[in-house]
């Protein structure tokens, strides 16, 4: 099984080469106005599509977890190195959970993390207690 995700962008060209650098890999098809990255690590089925994207809303960032903070090290040194901007969050709190991440953004915007959880719950649940 893996996740599949279909974005449209304006800037065809643009994205398959960010796409190209941030999943090293290239695309098993690409067509005009179409690009398909089928990945097995991580199980990611990415289809790039030439167009108007539709208006925004929906979509907050996209994301691969990894397993450690080496890894995300890594993929910092890799997004740096392919001329990508980054922004590192090392021990933040973000969904009530510790986490250490590296963000990019594609050419449309989409905004892409690689992170880790190093604590799980960083808040206990409140569900069914008296306040």
């Amino acid at each position: 099984m893996k996740v599949h995700v279909a974005l449209t962008t304006p800037q065809f060209e643009q994205s398959v080469a960010f796409y190209r650098a941030f999943l090293r890999a290239e695309p098993v098809k690409l067509k005009p106005g179409y690009a398909k990255f089928d990945l097995f690590d991580p199980p990611l089925n990415l289809t790039l599509n030439e167009g108007t994207a539709p208006l925004p809303g929906a979509l907050s960032h996209l994301g691969i977890q990894v397993f450690s903070t080496e890894a995300v090290a890594a993929a910092t040194a890799r997004l740096r190195a392919a001329g990508l901007p980054t922004d590192e969050q090392y021990g933040t709190d973000c969904c009530y959970a510790l986490q250490d991440k590296v963000w990019v953004g594609d050419p449309d915007g989409n905004r892409w993390e690689v992170f880790v959880v190093n604590v799980a719950d960083t808040l206990p649940d409140r569900i069914g207690t008296a306040r």
